[in-house]
């Protein structure tokens, strides 16, 4: 039977669970702090709820003591009870991965309860102080990665008070490397590299294979190709920034998603990497499931590509696996979702090789041409709710923080045109 000592303002309550080998006693204890904002009978009751579920937990073997638990040995039970049925599989693995890699190694092996907010700070210090390499090269840790390794932290120590095997959560009392704005701004085109890149899409380029060994062991001679880019990946970009969509969200699109009488694209799923290969779901949040309307113009280059598609399809017969993707691979099964980066990336170093100093195009993400999508609908005066319509964002303030910038520059055009209209009067 339990028994409980008041010790101040709490009560630990003490359960004797059998002896050892050696013949002492195996000793669980907990503290109950009452809640000061109910009354005494409803403390009374909610402690002796507290004890009764405490004592079922240690004589049947569930009770789980952060003074004798590891974080690594919390971690493992964290992942199989919680994380494994609650998170999202991409950002399971995300997880996953930074505890693997880099928490654990450096706090692992600390008992749970004994997790202090210096051994955190310490370790973002170090992780600051020490980068990482890659490729042979030394690189520091970007403020929004060392922000991501924070939130997984402190997400597991979450659970860990949830469940009652901590008091506290120690990353409440530390505080995450600040966002350099060199880190937080956003990378995109402005109007006239946008309108460029759109142009370069439909010209020719050369492709040298020259200087390749043959059978014999000769050179081959210089051959020298003339390519453009694949309709499709063409019509991707444009998706990409006449719709505002996210890369995911373009790989999982079918035709069934496309109504050509209103020139709309419905996104109601998104595809992710995972390592078990590529997992198409529904988006996390509500409002990612929306509707965006499209130009004419992009709609009609939309469907020459589903007509070249058709076309194709019927010339490859039993050949195609495909199941009515927009974006395909040669087979006709879902595009690899690290096509269109590695596509994008070529085709800025190709723009780039040939544009004279000056007039080269930003070295910009994929990503990027999502964040022009916006960022220009900003400035054309289009409101902040429309574009976190469009974006799917689940927070107008979401898509204000973002764009922040943009909405600055608004904001003095707005100044400016005040002025003048009272100039104007004076």
């Amino acid at each position: 039977m339990a028994s409980i000592r008041k010790r101040g303002n709490s009560y630990q309550v003490t359960v004797s669970n059998g002896r050892k080998a050696d013949g002492s006693q195996i000793i669980a204890t907990a503290t109950f702090t009452p809640d000061p904002q109910k009354t005494e009978k409803q403390n009374k009751k909610a402690l002796e709820k507290f004890v009764f579920e405490f004592e079922e937990k240690v004589l049947s073997g569930k009770y789980l003591d952060g003074e004798k638990l590891t974080y690594q040995e919390y971690v493992k039970i964290w992942l199989e009870e919680y994380a494994q049925k609650q998170m999202e599989i991409t950002s399971l693995e995300r997880s996953e991965d930074v505890l693997n890699k880099l928490v654990l190694p450096e706090l692992g092996h600390l008992k749970l309860a004994k997790i202090q907010p210096l051994h955190i700070q310490r370790f973002y210090d170090t992780l600051i102080r020490n980068g990482y390499t890659m490729n042979g090269k030394h690189r520091d840790y970007k403020t929004n990665t060392l922000r991501r390794i924070h939130h997984v932290i402190s997400s597991t120590l979450n659970i860990a008070v949830r469940w009652q095997l901590i008091g506290s959560n120690p990353c409440t009392r530390v505080s995450p490397p600040k966002v350099d704005q060199k880190d937080s701004s956003v990378k995109c085109f402005s109007l006239e590299e946008a309108q460029a890149f759109l142009e370069y899409l439909d010209e020719e380029y050369v492709v040298h294979n020259g200087g390749r060994l043959k059978s014999d062991g000769s050179t081959a001679g210089d051959i020298f190709d003339t390519r453009r880019v694949p309709l499709q990946m063409k019509v991707f970009f444009y998706l990409a920034l006449f719709g505002g969509f996210r890369l995911g969200e373009m790989i999982a699109l079918t035709w069934d998603d496309v109504d050509f009488q209103n020139n709309i694209i419905r996104i109601t799923k998104s595809t992710a990497k995972t390592k078990s290969g590529q997992v198409t779901k529904r988006p996390k949040t509500h409002t990612s499931i929306r509707n965006v309307t499209l130009p004419v113009d992009v709609m009609d280059l939309l469907k020459v590509h589903r007509k070249e598609q058709y076309k194709y399809r019927l010339s490859i017969g039993s050949y195609w696996q495909g199941e009515n993707y927009l974006f395909t691979q040669s087979d006709g099964r879902q595009m690899n979702i690290c096509t269109p980066n590695h596509t994008f990336k070529k085709i800025i170093h190709r723009y780039n090789g040939s544009a004279a100093d000056g007039q080269q195009l930003p070295d910009i993400s994929l990503h990027g041409l999502r964040h022009t999508s916006a960022t220009l609908l900003i400035a054309q005066n289009i409101d902040v709710r429309t574009v976190s319509g469009r974006l799917g964002h689940a927070k107008c303030s979401t898509t204000m923080n973002i764009y922040a910038h943009a909405l600055k520059k608004q904001d003095e055009i707005a100044a400016e045109s005040l002025g003048n209209l009272f100039s104007k009067h004076g």
